[in-house]
């Protein structure tokens, strides 16, 4: 009979009984949820107090995943990057999180307890780097010598690393490293309940009390100090906060402490000003260093507010403000002032002084561009200072001083452009170049910016410079060779960057993004409410006044030729992409704005527009549903039978001169054809009775239709070989659409557009 086995003990999770504590020390982290495993644990036959703990246990993992899945804050990607943005490693503003999740092999060798193996003394490694085996013999600790069998090379392997632990063990705070590690492991552990973690890092707090100052300038320790952080509650971090107070300058220049600086400045919101002031009289070294330079853009760009910001702005302003200026007040007036920033400072200041502190800001900003290799330039905080220097140069009432500032500034910049374009400031600052600039300088711009154009037309801040440069430069074959080909080529074929970024959905990645589509409709209607909000019109409007004075070409006319050069590759991209585009939202949205608005002939995309409705009707397969079931596809086909969109103010049709509904109407009858027109009606779903009835009454009305709603009706050219195939259409759709049909319609239960059907079938 076999010996009797002892049964196993069902280990309660989160607990670390019956668990090698090396094992449970070093064991990575689970990257995934660890939710499912804790519903299956069976509670069948089990106490209720302990079904009700499981029960709470599973809403704590919960919310746990909740929180996992929240946005973070992050800072703007330069366009400049050459990493792809959905690829890029997100080390700016998480770089903290990954320095205290990734497990390095350094930390593992550090977390050795002790226990197990011979004593180091059986082991010597003489003057000459080889160590002497308990045998006699000697192996080349360094180079290897000879090729070692496997017995030697374990030999080996095992001295080298009883000798590293014994060195790291007679560094200072061995022993409290030691213990804290351990705890460590299990603090940071995921599935830990609230009262848990809270015990561990209880303990952490009493073992690293009075030790913080040094510890946090090693990679392992700092990584428990920011653990401590991101789990305890405010009275720990803020303990934490105090400890470290007078050395946060020091902590963010070094490699392993400037993650716990970030964290502090994130978490510790009553501590965040002292941090900034201790900054203060350094932002412009700290920002040109390797180490302290992310620290201070996170800190600006994520969390500090208003006031904060223009105290390490300020020092920018040069000594003489840091000193004596209204950024160090502290009463409600000054720090009122101090808001407005560069403009606050020179308030009420003699002509001598405002060029003294307008001085120091333009040497303090030539710090940072003539050392562009440094990251500083990609930076909030000195597109802010550019702003502020450059918005006050031209309020200088000398004009002779005021050219020689901007010319001084904008020639010292001018190649570091692209490398601000992607925060608010720095976008405003290229915008103010474009529109203050003469031909000359806007040429520049633009060859700078235009590597980067297609990732410029993905983000907010950066399409705006490109739509002031189309808002503001004359030569529009300059235009239409730089920057509108790049726009239209990333929609027809996206670059590598993009493919890279998009993977297989690279063909969509353009036109699925408000930001991609905006990029498109610029193009063809500028600055309309359908496509843009007010406070982007509000943010373009704000260079109107300078392009006046500096451009010769008027508006509507330069809106004209952009429109013109871009339609052809626009409409290109219909004939080719858009039958598949119009299953996509978006790609719907740009089909209707290319078709309405693009100056080109489209008569080859509308029969590509049409060809996909001629399937049966209705489809056979359930994921494949017929376009004119898809809401945003019949809606699209209404639009463009109707003319143009719908105005909610006028409530009319704003029609445009470069559409023609008459001859979509027309082509439509003649490609979909009776059997699918009638099936939209009378089959399953029948999702077509909007788009047959807006079909009905441009077949009815024709180009009357527009007349009526047009006030120079009679200036209006009438096709009349065009009538002629409308009237041929009308008659074949009434004829489709007989008493038969229409009483099927009229038996029809739940159809959407029922009414509205019937009638326009009645004006044919």
């Amino acid at each position: 009979m076999p010996a009797a086995t002892k049964p196993r003990k069902r280990r309660v999770p989160g607990s670390t009984e019956g668990l090698n504590h090396k094992r449970a020390r070093i064991a990575p982290e689970s990257k995934t949820d660890n939710t499912s495993r804790a519903i299956n644990v069976g509670t069948k036959g089990k106490p209720a107090a302990v079904k009700a703990k499981g029960k709470e246990r599973v809403e704590e993992l919960k919310e746990e995943k909740l929180e996992v899945g929240k946005e973070k804050k992050r800072r703007g990607v330069p366009v400049t990057n050459a990493v792809p943005v959905s690829k890029r490693k997100e080390d700016d503003s998480d770089e903290d999180d990954e320095d205290e999740d990734e497990v390095s092999e350094s930390e593992g060798e550090g977390e050795w307890d002790g226990g197990g193996g011979e004593s180091v003394d059986e082991f010597d490694v003489n003057e000459d780097g080889y160590v002497s085996m308990a045998d006699g013999g000697t192996e080349d600790a360094e180079h290897g010598g000879e090729k070692p069998s496997s017995k030697d090379s374990k030999e080996r392997h095992k001295a080298q690393k009883l000798l590293q632990n014994q060195r790291r063990l007679s560094k200072p705070y061995a022993d409290l490293l030691k213990q804290a590690k351990r705890t460590w492991s299990l603090a940071r552990q995921k599935n830990l309940s609230p009262s848990t973690r809270q015990t561990h890092i209880n303990t952490l707090m009493s073992l690293i009390r009075g030790h913080i100052q040094d510890l946090v300038l090693k990679h392992d320790a700092s990584r428990i100090v920011q653990t401590i952080l991101k789990y305890g509650r405010a009275a720990e971090r803020n303990e934490i906060a105090n400890e470290l107070k007078g050395k946060f300058k020091d902590l963010a220049q070094n490699k392993y402490s400037r993650f716990l600086v970030t964290k502090l400045i994130k978490s510790c919101t009553n501590k965040r000003a002292d941090i900034f002031m201790e900054f203060r009289g350094s932002v412009l070294r700290l920002l040109l260093h390797r180490e302290a330079s992310s620290v201070l853009a996170d800190a600006f760009e994520l969390y500090a507010n208003a006031y904060e910001k223009e105290v390490l702005v300020s020092d920018f302003y040069g000594k003489e403000v840091r000193l004596f200026g209204l950024a160090a007040g502290a009463s409600g007036v000054d720090k009122e002032r101090a808001r407005k920033g560069l403009k606050g400072i020179l308030e009420g200041e003699k002509e001598d002084r405002k060029l003294r502190i307008l001085m120091e800001v333009k040497e303090n900003l030539m710090a940072i561009f003539n050392n562009p290799d440094k990251g500083a330039v990609t930076h909030a905080i000195v597109h802010r200072a550019l702003w502020e220097y450059i918005s006050s140069v031209l309020d200088l009432p000398n004009e002779a001083e005021r050219e020689r500032l901007y010319r001084e500034i904008f020639e010292n910049c001018q190649d570091t452009l692209a490398e601000m374009v992607h925060t608010k400031d720095g976008s405003r600052v290229v915008r103010e170049f474009l529109a203050q600039g003469s031909a000359k300088d806007r040429k520049q711009i633009l060859k700078v910016i235009k590597p980067h154009i297609e990732r410029m037309c993905l983000d907010d801040e950066a399409q705006l410079v490109l739509f002031t440069a189309l808002d503001t430069i004359d030569d529009t074959k300059l235009l239409s060779k730089s920057l509108i080909s790049v726009i239209t080529s990333s929609l027809i074929s996206p670059s590598a960057a993009t493919v890279a970024a998009a993977g297989s959905n690279a063909s969509t990645h353009f036109y699925s993004t408000p930001q991609g589509r905006r990029s498109i409709i610029y193009l063809l209607v500028p600055r309309t409410r359908r496509h843009f909000t007010p406070s982007q019109i509000a943010l373009l409007s704000e260079t109107d006044a300078a392009r006046d004075r500096t451009s010769k070409k008027p508006s509507i006319l330069r809106e004209d030729e952009v429109r013109k050069a871009g339609s052809p590759d626009l409409v290109k991209w219909v004939e080719e992409k858009g039958g598949m585009a119009i299953s996509d939202t978006g790609g719907c949205i740009m089909v209707v704005e290319i078709m309405l608005y693009a100056d080109a002939d489209k008569t080859t995309a509308i029969q590509s527009l049409l060809q996909p409705l001629c399937k049966s009707y209705p489809s056979s397969a359930d994921d494949d549903p017929h376009p004119i079931d898809l809401p945003h596809t019949s809606r699209m086909y209404k639009t463009l039978l109707q003319g143009g969109h719908f105005n909610h103010t006028s409530h009319k049709i704003d029609y445009t001169s470069a559409w023609d509904p008459v001859k979509f109407a027309v082509g439509f009858v003649n490609t979909v054809g009776e059997e699918v027109m009638v099936g939209m009606c009378v089959d399953e779903q029948r999702g077509g009775a909007f788009v047959v009835a807006e079909l009905c009454d441009t077949l009815a009305l024709g180009s009357r239709r527009k007349q009526k709603e047009e006030e120079e009706a009679s200036m209006m050219v009438v096709d009349e070989e065009l009538e002629e195939k409308r009237e041929e259409a009308r008659k074949l759709v009434k004829g489709w659409f007989g008493n038969e049909v229409k009483e099927k319609i009229k038996q029809s239960e739940g159809m959407k557009g029922k009414k509205v059907l019937l009638d326009a079938l009645a004006r044919l």
